[in-house]
């Protein structure tokens, strides 16, 4: 242990061993504040005498915990540790172990369903009979937001006053009853959930806390309001807390997380350390020294100053373009080159962006030099919704105890089949503690559902009845073109989109037939084969995409955690970065800078900055001024080439990438 310890510098040192009073780790990027985390789960284990079943460390993604258990469990092993018991996992996770073992106390049923967006935006487009989508997201994600700052219903509707609030406040109401009948729940309610039942029942809160006797949070400053008040409940009487953030990375507001959390620890806890990591073990001095100069801009909850012994490092390189076509084909150029002198890896490479439509420009000038590239964050194909209708019938034909896949199945297309006659439904088989699916040819369900739905209803089991006797005896290929056929999809898919886009997504179901088809055969896999794999590829689709040899193009949102030898950051402008709805808005523009900050910080040896000149708004050419945050940089070690109007590859740099190309060619000849 004491030689694990020695690599830890003194900040992270004394992080490690603070145990008897709530800790707050201001850890700046590039500071190891992962190897923090990991090491003081070695130490409480080894050196505090603490079971590894009562040791719980939350963060955000799978992906971060899966990394994280990795880490923890290769240091436990180097040290030779049992580690056996410990959790690693995130909030929503925890939230959904919590609910499953206090399922009863929460009046859900064993098999509680959970819904993920598209079944939710179902129902609150059934309950508002809105048609419009952005006001069925707008209800969404005020539904969302109310139940983060822990409020319910009733609550909403004792406070609101204007007109639009109200309707939303009574969708959120009856949203919140067709959940109880389901006897599901959505993501939000992963964490509400068990927050409210701790505030209420002392008796397994006490439980918990009993469970968890050291709780260590990563990316604190993510939390939302909720999500804080949960882990209050938590260490309420152990005061057993790790907690791991960084002020200048809070960029997701917009999704409910509140950086003053941060704040609200020293508080609610008047017995709280903090302790600042700032050695920066990422960067050179030289982009700290930029990220360090925007960042300063910013009102600070906690002063702090990355520095690194890494060295000056390259200049930083910012380029203007005369538009942002020319900007795409002059980083991609640029990083080819750069590639091929420096015979590195593409996975080295990422450009990063603002927004999404800002990728397509990039995609296009990649697929022009045949170079790799992988989009991280981007949507799976088996996410896709259209994916997940078939998906869900061809889970309930393998398993028709799953009532997630019963509601959306029997709901996609629409079949004259209500709500109330699901929520009649759902509380029927609670009662008998029933699948939804066998619920509906029981005498006693039918003498409570009126006549057209109970056809209705008896129509779509016997559908599946006679799917699953026939996967036993048919190629599962013929189940799939049977299965979309017989529900009319094609047709649905055409009533519920514009001809564009119903005609992409059709498409796309086609290749999921024609996908499943290929690898049932070659594989000799019968329709529950195919389903479980589904199942896992849903599971491992996020995990490792750095061992992919290819650029990687990424959102600065999703970039964060991450970091990359050479860092392209693209589209610097005024209305891009900082968003034009920020720009007159201090909290809102606070936000944008650190998501520029984000982006700085990324990058370990080289950044190049780029932006456009002109870009095409509302089907004119503008002109268009840079980023401010490009000036708050300021000049130290940086090239800045905005005297040129466009800058293109000069050739000494064609003569370098020519010259390296030959000298490969050389080589693998």
């Amino acid at each position: 242990m004491n030689n694990i310890l020695s690599q830890l510098n003194q900040e992270q040192l004394l992080s490690v061993k603070h145990i008897h009073t709530p800790l707050l780790i201001i850890a700046g990027a590039g500071s190891g504040k992962t190897k923090v985390i990991t090491t003081k789960i070695a130490y409480l284990i080894k050196e505090c005498n603490f079971n590894p079943k009562n040791i719980t460390a939350i963060t955000f993604t799978n992906k971060s915990a899966h990394e994280m258990l990795e880490r923890t469990n290769l240091l436990l092993k180097t040290a030779q540790i049992d580690g056996k018991g410990l959790t690693v996992t995130t909030f929503h996770s925890l939230g959904l172990r919590i609910l499953k073992s206090e399922c009863g106390a929460l009046n859900l049923k064993s098999s509680f369903s959970i819904l993920d967006s598209y079944d939710t935006l179902k129902i609150i487009s059934d309950i508002s009979k809105a048609h419009d989508k952005p006001f069925i997201k707008k209800i969404q994600s005020q539904i969302s937001l109310w139940k983060n700052q822990l409020l319910n219903p009733q609550q909403v509707l004792s406070q609101v006053t204007d007109g639009l609030e109200k309707e939303m406040a009574q969708i959120y109401s009856s949203y919140d009853a067709t959940l109880k009948a389901y006897h599901a729940v959505d993501f939000d309610d992963l964490i509400y959930l068990p927050y409210m039942l701790f505030n209420t029942n002392q008796e397994v809160l006490y439980k918990w806390q009993q469970k968890i006797r050291y709780l260590l949070i990563d990316e604190y400053q993510d939390t939302n309001t909720c999500q804080y008040q949960l882990v209050k409940l938590l260490i309420m009487r152990s005061k057993m807390l790790s907690a791991v953030g960084d002020d200048d990375q809070s960029i997701y507001a917009w999704r409910g997380a509140n950086v003053t959390n941060l704040e609200n620890l020293q508080t609610d806890f008047k017995d709280l350390t903090v302790i600042k990591l700032e050695q920066n073990y990422r960067s050179t001095t030289t982009i700290l020294n930029a990220a360090n100069n925007i960042i300063k801009n910013n009102i600070k909850l906690f002063n702090k100053n990355l520095w690194s012994k890494l060295g000056t490092g390259n200049q930083i390189n910012i380029i203007p373009c005369k538009n942002d076509e020319i900007e795409a084909n002059t980083i991609i150029s640029k990083l080819n080159i750069h590639n091929i002198k420096n015979n590195t890896k593409y996975s080295n490479y990422v450009v990063l962006y603002r927004s999404n439509h800002q990728a397509r420009l990039i995609e296009q000038a990649l697929r022009n030099h045949h170079i790799p590239y992988i989009i991280s964050g981007g949507q799976s194909f088996f996410e896709k919704a259209e994916i997940k209708d078939i998906t869900a019938y061809l889970r309930l034909i393998v398993n028709d105890d799953d009532d997630a896949a019963f509601i959306r199945s029997v709901t996609t297309p629409k079949r004259g089949i209500g709500q109330k006659a699901i929520e009649k439904l759902a509380n029927y088989v609670s009662v008998r503690k029933i699948s939804m699916f066998a619920g509906i040819f029981e005498e006693g369900f039918a003498v409570i559902c009126k006549d057209h739905q109970l056809d209705e209803l008896l129509q779509f089991g016997t559908f599946i009845n006679n799917l699953q006797f026939r996967m036993q005896k048919v190629e599962v290929s013929e189940i799939l073109n049977e299965l979309v056929s017989s529900i009319q999809y094609e047709a649905y898919l055409y009533e519920c989109d514009n001809e564009k886009n119903a005609k992409k997504r059709f498409e796309n179901v086609l290749t999921f037939i024609g996908w499943l088809d290929k690898k049932a055969s070659a594989d000799n896999k019968n329709l529950t084969d195919m389903v479980q794999m589904i199942t896992l590829i849903n599971l491992l689709s996020n995990q490792k995409p750095e061992e992919i040899n290819a650029v990687h193009l990424s959102t600065l949102h999703a970039s964060k955690g991450l970091e990359y030898p050479y860092v392209y950051l693209i589209g610097c402008e005024e209305g891009t970065i900082p968003h034009h709805e920020a720009m007159n808005h201090e909290n809102r523009l606070e936000e944008e800078r650190r998501l520029m900050y984000v982006g700085v910080t990324r990058a370990q040896y080289e950044l190049t900055i780029s932006y456009a000149n002109e870009k095409k708004q509302g089907g004119e050419l503008r002109k268009i001024e840079r980023s401010r945050f490009i000036e708050e940089m300021g000049d130290n070690n940086i090239i800045d080439n905005s005297q040129l109007k466009n800058i293109k590859l000069n050739d000494a740099e064609l003569k370098d990438g020519l010259t390296a190309l030959q000298n490969l060619l050389k080589v693998s000849g």
